[in-house]
Parts: structure tokens; C-alpha cells; sequence
């Protein structure tokens, strides 16, 4: 077997798996958007904290149509030595790769900035729905208690919620750090930190492992675009 009919064979093999991945996302987000209690009911509470909300069932879609039309054109492209696929192919790979990097330095660099847009885009729904919407109330009772955090940014996040005003104006159990009745001054006292200082401060904690997943994807990323480059310019000489 020679150099190109290796590669060949590994590329469609690579994009097969990326394709039947993306298959199983694309098909579970949309069974989720669909019929999403038949899925809690089969998977259990464990999953409810998460699936219940809506636009986790279009994430997965988003993400395993992205999989999809990748996994096709990689695996069409080398199976059928088309130049055409390759070439777009290596193109969505590329655009990919450059919106990760642009994220990346966004995150790193305007971490204020960040924090910034979600205080104004989050706070809003949190005095609004926190204690009202259920599925909302339950992603950020499960949040807290994993992180140890309270709110975005801090408890006054919830001041005038309807969870507030419905509990004698008291706040989550969370941001005083006991399961009895959390009063302004409790949660002023206990100075629970924001949910968006935490996060980070985990993602900084485990900055290894972030690092390490994100140099396999780069370096995946890389790799399919310089086998598909390869296997586009071994044409021209056929």
C-alpha cells in the first residue's frame, strides 16, 4: 500500500468516525427539541439538571451539523479524490480553527469585557425569572452548589426575583453558605463569590487539562488540514 492510498484510507476513516459523531449529536439534540420529557424519563434525573434546557438541544444540533458537513466533505472528498470537496473541506476546517484562536484571545484579553456583557445580559433574567422559571431556577441551583458560588457576580443578583420577594426577601441557600434562611446581612457576612469569578478560577486551576484538550483539538485541526492539502496537491500529479 503506498503513501497516498494510506493517507487516503485514514481520511476517510477519521471523517467517518467525525461523521457518525456528529450523526449521534445532531439526531439526540433534535430528539431532545422534540421530545425532550421522553428523554429525561429514559435517562433519569441525572440529565435533567442540563437537557430540560431548550438551548442545550440546539447547541447539539449546531455543533453535530458542523460534524456532519465535515465528517461528509472529508470523507467524500478523499474517497471520491475530489479536489473540489477537499479544497472545502480544509476551508470549513480552517474557518474552525481561526474562530477558536479569535475566541481564545477574546477570553484571555477581554476578560473584563466579558464579565462586563454577561453582568448586563444575565443580571436582567435572574431579577426576572430566578424562582419563577423552573428550568432556569434548577441550571443555577445546580451551578451554585457545584462551584460554591453565588449569582454572577454576587447574591445581589437576586434581589427582586421572584424567589426574593416570594421568600420573605431572602436569597438562595447558596450565597450564605446554609441551608436556613439567607438574609441580606448573612449573605453580606458571607461574601459567597460571583459564579463568573469562580469558573474562571477553576478553568485556571485546571489550566492543564484546558490547555492539553485544546492543543489535541488544534493539533487534530491541523493535521486533517495538511492531509487534506496533501492529498488535494498529490492529485494535480496524478
Amino acid at each position: 500500500m503506498g503513501c497516498f492510498t494510506f493517507i487516503k484510507v485514514m481520511m476517510i476513516l477519521f471523517n467517518l468516525v467525525i461523521f457518525l459523531g456528529g450523526g449521534t449529536l445532531l439526531g439526540v439534540g433534535i430528539w431532545v427539541a422534540v421530545d425532550g420529557k421522553s428523554f429525561l424519563d429514559i435517562f433519569g434525573t441525572l440529565s435533567s439538571s442540563v437537557m430540560q434546557v431548550v438551548n442545550v438541544s440546539y447547541f447539539l444540533i449546531v455543533i453535530g451539523s458542523v460534524l456532519v458537513v465535515i465528517g461528509f466533505l472529508g470523507c467524500c472528498g478523499a474517497q471520491k479524490e475530489s479536489k473540489c470537496l477537499l479544497m472545502m473541506f480544509f476551508s470549513v476546517v480552517l474557518i474552525i480553527f481561526i474562530a477558536e484562536i479569535a475566541a481564545a484571545v477574546v477570553v484571555l484579553v477581554y476578560t473584563g469585557l466579558a464579565e462586563t456583557f454577561l453582568t448586563a445580559l444575565v443580571t436582567p433574567v435572574l431579577k426576572e425569572k430566578y424562582g419563577k422559571d423552573d428550568a432556569l431556577t434548577q441550571i443555577w441551583n445546580v451551578t451554585m452548589n457545584e462551584f460554591h458560588c453565588c449569582g454572577l457576580n454576587n447574591y445581589t443578583d437576586f434581589e427582586d426575583s421572584p424567589w426574593y420577594l416570594e421568600h420573605n426577601h431572602s436569597f438562595p441557600a447558596p450565597c450564605c453558605k446554609s441551608v436556613g434562611l439567607c438574609t441580606n446581612e448573612l449573605a453580606a457576612q458571607a461574601n459567597v463569590s460571583g459564579c463568573f469569578d469562580q469558573i474562571l478560577e477553576e478553568i485556571r486551576t485546571n489550566a492543564d487539562v484546558v490547555g492539553g484538550v485544546a492543543a489535541g483539538i488544534a493539533a487534530l485541526e491541523i493535521a486533517a488540514m495538511v492531509v487534506s492539502m496533501y492529498l488535494y496537491c498529490h492529485l494535480d500529479k496524478k
